[in-house]
């Protein structure tokens, strides 16, 4: 089930799509029209961020910025006390 959804005097806005069960997983089913207005090829990587309000973005994946994150977690973890009294 792939479908517009046309809002404000017909304009298109949203894309309605579908989970759907692939083999032993499950993925979202992008129309040629999704994929070629998005400029998306198969292959293609997303970090799934879960907005405030449990909205998901989908944010293409950077390698350069996931390493930097993993970084940052390892430095939270490591010197927790000391940004807990930072933060004070």
């Amino acid at each position: 089930m792939n479908e517009t959804v046309a809002l404000r005097g017909g304009e298109s806005v949203a894309d309605v799509v579908q989970l759907r069960k692939i083999g032993n997983s499950v993925g979202i089913i992008l129309t040629k029209d999704i994929l070629a207005r998005f400029r998306l090829a198969e292959g293609d990587r997303f970090t799934v961020v879960q907005q405030p309000g449990g909205e998901v973005k989908l944010v293409p994946y950077d390698d350069v910025h996931a390493r930097g994150m993993e970084i940052a977690r390892r430095s939270f973890k490591k010197y927790a006390a000391t940004y807990r009294e930072l933060a004070k």
